[in-house]
């Protein structure tokens, strides 16, 4: 923190030091203060938004921005070199401030023509998967020009300040001159580029004709089944985890989302989507022949979808715990409420917060095909160390105790399982850790130092050239499959443009380059090194297979990491004594509860080393059963026939509604369509 404030305390001084040596030039005309004063304030300036961010936004919020800064500098800088006789009244000195002005003019005026482009490119559908060649997209213009308005304007200073310099140090105003017009021609050509794409007939398509276009695809795709998201930078791992069982599923899936940067974030797959930010244009979903709607998370932006009338909608959730979260209240807003077997069902009854038992379907969990059965690998993998899997979960929106072990826990527990010399560590955070509490974060980073330094101090074998060769080659694989070949500053426009239809099978072979993939990254691992585990890949279903036993928290990773009967712990960190934690959270009673101080890890690990001494193995198999459902039919075909069965649902109230039914049809006169049987040019 003290070196923090030094940094910015510094940015502060140099940045004032520039300007008061600018103004002393003027005063006291002298080159050297001319050419320091505007070198060093510019030079602050570049290095600000990198070594001292908080000073940059205190700057910002006081107004006093980039360009005022610049401006100012400018002024000086030509109040300086006036007061060195440099801007003399006839030849190129005369013009220097008419140049530095025009050059500001053009700035400004591409700043308006650019945001002009913007919104005219700005379109409301954003699709992936999708031939869109009817909207007439285009590449981007050049970023220089129509985005990176801080960086166009930095070049310019540069090139404007270092002819001025070099004006003031030589006295010869013709450096200045130079440079300062050139700016300006380039300036002009960019903004006269730009503005060619406000020519008629040379931009996108428009709004109305976008919608048109959105209509027009709907009826032709008629798609049947789709999942709706909403939600922040981190929460698309929420939709990912379902992508998979969507592409399996019969009929013709869709995506739908809600925020334009999410398009990028949803992993590969075959699946058209469909982003619609306006809750307006959210409504032409209502005249498609979409009937089901699955809902993987609760979002404010939810209920907007709620209100299609044509719809049938089911929360399907991101995973299934023993916490409150996992029985929020909200779930009564949709018309059926998805889980994976009957312990949800009856979590859901015991918290009576509105959702009716006969509106609760037991549908499995169809992801979780990938994850291997206990007997498909020996404890230890063959190796006398086992592996452990340290998978916390996040600190959460709530303050219930006991949300995650990372605050009060983790660490205790890391260092007992590295003290283990024939123990191999794994330690996957959950990727929104620290994101609420700040707290979580910072003992997440210890806890990614203590096993980083254990995992650099053991002195394991390090993996054959082969195996190496092999990862680079799957990486090189995987990339090509799930690279979107598009340029660093590509608008949302060109992403489009780039991302249409994909080729027939691309998702298939994508899922399995990642599962070669996978093979390849654990078969390069040094041989028994402890491990940070971060980012999307491997995933979690990966660490699972490579896992002996599981530590983690109240989550639906242990629900998940149950398909595999596989032995697990789970920490107590609520405050409750071991009895009555078990009886809070089913999800815990087969497995080993540890306390805040690790101390129950050594006879966790001596069950797992010697399988005859575990006393939870059939506690497991049926604890799998009761919160997985039955292993035939397969989730995958429970859940399809979920969708079909909503969606017959869904159609019989359409047609309940168009031949009269519905609730307006009692008050409705002989004369007077009910209100639901109105089109949508019927309605005022």
């Amino acid at each position: 923190m003290l070196r923090y404030r030094a940094g910015s305390a510094a940015a502060l001084v140099l940045l004032a030091a520039g300007y008061l040596l600018q103004v002393l030039g003027i005063a006291y005309p002298h080159a050297s203060l001319v050419v320091v004063g505007a070198l060093l304030g510019l030079l602050t300036d570049v290095l600000l938004p990198h070594g001292a961010q908080q000073v940059a936004r205190e700057l910002r919020r006081a107004q006093f921005i980039p360009p005022v800064r610049q401006l100012l500098r400018d002024a000086l800088l030509l109040g300086g070199l006036g007061g060195l006789g440099v801007l003399h009244p006839a030849g190129a000195g005369a013009l220097l401030p008419g140049a530095v002005l025009v050059c500001w003019l053009l700035h400004f005026s591409c700043q308006a023509v650019a945001a002009a482009v913007r919104d005219r490119r700005r379109l409301p559908v954003v699709t992936r998967n999708i031939d869109t060649s009817a909207l007439r997209l285009s590449p981007a213009p050049p970023a220089l020009f129509a985005q990176r308005a801080t960086v166009r304007l930095t070049a310019v200073a540069a090139l404007t300040t270092t002819g001025m310099s070099a004006s003031a140090a030589s006295g010869n105003p013709v450096w200045a001159s130079v440079l300062a017009w050139g700016c300006c021609a380039g300036l002009l050509a960019g903004t006269a580029q730009l503005a060619g794409r406000l020519l008629p007939g040379r931009g996108v398509a428009g709004e109305e004709e976008a919608l048109a276009w959105l209509d027009g695809w709907l009826a032709e795709y008629r798609p049947t089944v789709a999942m709706y998201f909403s939600g922040g930078t981190t929460s698309a791992y929420q939709a990912n985890m379902w992508l998979s069982t969507l592409a399996e599923l019969e009929g013709r899936p869709l995506i739908v989302l809600r925020e334009r940067f999410m398009v990028q974030k949803i992993d590969a797959t075959d699946v058209p989507i469909v982003c619609i930010p306006k809750v307006s244009h959210l409504m032409h979903l209502e005249h498609s022949t979409l009937k089901v709607l699955l809902h993987p998370a609760n979002s404010g932006k939810t209920s907007q979808a709620l209100r299609i009338p044509t719809l049938k909608h089911a929360f399907i959730n991101h995973g299934e715990s023993d916490k409150l979260s996992s029985c929020n209240p909200y779930a009564k807003a949709y018309d059926q409420v998805w889980v994976a077997g009957e312990a949800a069902r009856e979590r859901y009854r015991l918290a009576e917060v509105g959702v009716d038992d006969k509106d609760v379907v037991e549908v499995g969990r169809p992801q979780l095909t990938p994850v291997r059965h206990a007997g498909e690998r020996a404890a230890g993998g063959g190796d006398e160390r086992l592996t452990v899997l340290y998978a916390p979960t996040w600190e959460g929106f709530t303050d219930d105790p006991g949300n995650t072990s990372v605050l009060t826990a983790g660490e205790n527990i890391v260092r007992v399982l590295l003290s283990d010399p024939k123990v191999r560590l794994l330690y996957k955070p959950h990727p929104m850790t620290g994101s609420i509490d700040p707290r979580a974060g910072a003992a997440d980073r210890r806890i990614r130092a203590l096993v980083l330094r254990a995992g650099a101090g053991q002195g394991c074998p390090q993996p054959d050239p082969e195996a190496l060769a092999a990862l680079e080659e799957a990486t090189r694989v995987l990339e090509e499959l799930t690279r979107a070949d598009l340029r660093q500053h590509a608008d949302e426009v060109e992403r489009m443009l780039r991302q249409q239809a994909p080729a027939p099978g691309r998702a298939r072979a994508t899922a399995e380059a990642q599962r070669r993939w996978e093979e390849a990254y654990w078969a390069a691992r040094p041989a028994g090194q402890h491990q940070v585990v971060d980012g999307p890949r491997p995933g979690l279903f990966s660490c699972f297979n490579e896992a002996d036993v599981l530590v983690s928290d109240v989550s639906s990773v242990v629900s998940d990491y149950l398909s595999s009967e596989k032995p697990y712990a789970v920490v107590n960190t609520s405050g409750m004594d071991e009895d009555g934690f078990r009886r809070a959270f089913p999800t815990v009673r087969a497995a080993t509860v540890l306390g805040p101080d690790g101390a129950g890890v050594p006879a966790l690990l001596r069950t797992v080393r010697h399988p005859e001494e575990d006393a939870l193995a059939a506690a497991r198999a049926a604890l799998k059963v009761r919160l997985l459902g039955p292993a035939e039919p397969p989730s995958l075909v429970r859940f399809d026939r979920a969708v079909q069965a909503l969606a017959r649902e869904a159609e019989a109230r359409a047609r309940h509604v168009r031949e009269g039914g519905g609730p307006g049809a009692a008050q409705a006169g002989p004369d007077q369509a009910p209100v639901e049987a109105l089109g949508a040019d019927d309605r005022s």
